[in-house]
């Protein structure tokens, strides 16, 4: 993990101590709400439907175990008891007065954290492959590239109000983990023919009400180059980004308004740039600078490649629910004798990705016993062990069931994402939660789940898709109709990993349904793709097979019924 310098933590305390004036004058009646306004978002501040919500960043989803527990004593001493973690691999509190906002600040502060940039109209968290570091297809690791950016990126003057949020993600697998093709700008790590490693780059993607998929700008900028390719991106688009619109100011709308003219426009800055570099300006990187932050991500010491394999079979006869979590929550690792582990965030009871102070407690607890004190946010929503030792595999399981981790999940109906919603968004159209957990209950078997087997539901609970529903196998998003929620249904999206192949949004099957009627819907779904399909055939390539037709027809069916009950009732 990256260790803070004495300049970080000078840099992110100073902050805080300008937050805490800020604050000071606002709340003293010195700042008006529109002054204030872009210094809290700054910070990482919304003004949520019922109460702050404050963002804490965590760059490229890596925790130490002392700032979860930093986390945890926020939830239980500031907020009401617990957190959320988001798709963006960030940590967000909803319910912290903002008269004591400054206060955690410090406290965040006192571990390395703060909420810089993860609001505004900026370069937001830098994402990654939550397994970056350690997974067996891995090409290069992300992780130094993804804090070089991060500290290139972060306070950048020149970037600090673009036309809109900006985001970028990073992977150095084979597999792209990072849903990278959704963002504006997509990263992924490669080696030429002659062994040299580069970057392949991918422009102008985004969700929201307009669902692009990035195009390739280039096959291969060379590591030494990619700050001077992105800076040229980036210029371009503050150059050119629409102002006067915040629906048409993203980065996708001006790629594909300018199609080769954007891209031109940035060769010619990119070439510029490097021509700088004849006077030593141009920020190219060196061996000697990757060499200093790829050894913060050198293995944790005592790490070494174990002989022997793993034996899960001695435990099996005694707990078939180990078995099953093997399976589905357990992972590769390039390090022989090694596992990262997946504790489960969907689970009965709790909105998906929610979790108390105590089970971050726990989950801090268990990163020191079993995973060398780090732990990581998922895109997806959970939270991930990258270090535990094989031998160790057993005694996790034990642990992560007493906490509330260990549901055997991950890739199932139920591992579902969901954005928090109408129950605290105020951007919202309708809730996710309630639709979250009506899909669990529905879903509750899991021998019907593993039969049902891999299935990426999300659920947005309005047009900016935080829930990621595009790119959903099956996407929900809230919608208000005369005041009412609705809930449209989208099939056959992709975040771009090998599961469903390349990235492309879903298709709408029909006007949208009551909030009760989405369970219904699901399980129709379920029912046609475990009628037709062929054996071993994941859901979704069903989809493709047998297109949308009977799909369409199995919802239009529970469209029909419900207008029958109202009839005769």
């Amino acid at each position: 993990m990256y260790r803070y310098t004495a300049f970080d933590r000078r840099l992110v305390r100073e902050r805080a101590a300008q937050f805490r004036d800020q604050l000071a004058r606002h709340l003293r009646g010195e700042l008006d709400d529109d002054a204030f306004r872009p210094l809290r978002l700054q910070n990482g501040w919304y003004v949520q439907r019922h109460a702050p919500m404050l963002r804490v960043a965590v760059p490229y989803g890596e925790l130490a175990s002392r700032q979860l527990r930093m986390l945890a004593r926020i939830a239980r001493e500031f907020d009401r008891g617990y957190a959320h973690v988001t798709t963006r691999q960030n940590v967000q509190f909803n319910w912290i007065a903002l008269e004591r906002a400054a206060d955690v600040m410090d406290l965040l502060a006192e571990v390395d954290m703060h909420g810089i940039q993860t609001s505004g109209n900026c370069i937001r968290n830098i994402t990654t492959d939550a397994l970056a570091g350690i997974a067996p297809d891995e090409v290069v690791d992300p992780r130094p590239y993804a804090e070089i950016l991060r500290q290139w990126s972060t306070l950048h003057p020149e970037f600090a109000y673009l036309p809109r949020k900006f985001k970028v993600a990073i992977t150095g697998a084979r597999e792209d983990r990072a849903a990278t093709a959704w963002h504006d700008i997509g990263l992924r790590l490669v080696k030429n023919d002659a062994g040299e490693v580069g970057f392949e780059v991918h422009v102008g993607g985004g969700m929201g009400r307009t669902p692009v998929i990035a195009t390739l700008a280039r096959a291969f900028v060379p590591w030494q180059q990619i700050l001077v390719y992105l800076e040229a991106i980036v210029r371009v688009y503050n150059r050119f980004g629409r102002r006067d619109n915040a629906y048409k100011a993203r980065l996708k709308i001006l790629v594909r308004a300018e199609g080769r003219r954007f891209f031109d426009a940035v060769d010619d800055e990119f070439a510029k740039i490097l021509q700088r570099d004849v006077d030593g300006d141009a920020q190219l990187l060196t061996d000697a600078e990757l060499e200093r932050m790829a050894a913060h991500f050198a293995d944790p010491s005592g790490v070494r490649p174990a002989r022997g394999g793993f034996e899960p079979a001695r435990h099996l006869d005694a707990q078939a629910g180990f078995a099953r979590w093997l399976e589905r929550n357990v992972h590769g690792h390039r390090v022989s004798g090694y596992r990262a582990v997946t504790l489960s965030l969907k689970r009965a009871g709790q909105a998906p990705g929610d979790l108390t102070a105590k089970q971050m407690e726990a989950a801090a607890t268990l990163a020191d016993r079993y995973s060398l004190g780090e732990i990581r946010v998922t895109h997806t929503q959970n939270l991930l062990l990258p270090w535990v030792r094989e031998a160790d595999l057993y005694a996790v399981w034990q642990a992560a069931k007493a906490a509330g981790f260990a549901t055997p999940n991950v890739g199932l109906l139920t591992d579902l994402i969901a954005c928090p919603g109408g129950d605290y968004c105020a951007l919202a159209n309708a809730r996710s939660i309630p639709i979250a957990q009506a899909v669990a209950e529905r879903f509750a078997d899991l021998d019907e789940l593993y039969d049902i087997g891999d299935v990426a539901l999300h659920v947005s609970g309005c047009i900016n898709s935080c829930g990621h529903h595009h790119s959903g196998h099956i996407g929900v998003l809230g919608v208000d109709k005369d005041g009412q929620e609705w809930y449209q249904v989208t099939l056959g999206g992709s975040d771009g990993s090998s599961l469903a192949g390349a990235a492309v949004p879903g298709r709408v099957v029909g006007p949208a349904f009551a909030a009760d009627e989405v369970p219904d819907v699901i399980e129709a779904l379920v029912y046609v793709y475990r009628r037709e399909r062929a054996p071993g055939e994941l859901f979704v390539d069903t989809l493709r097979r047998v297109g949308l037709a009977p799909f369409r027809a199995a919802v239009d069916a529970v469209r029909r019924a419900t207008a029958a009950a109202e009839v005769a009732a």
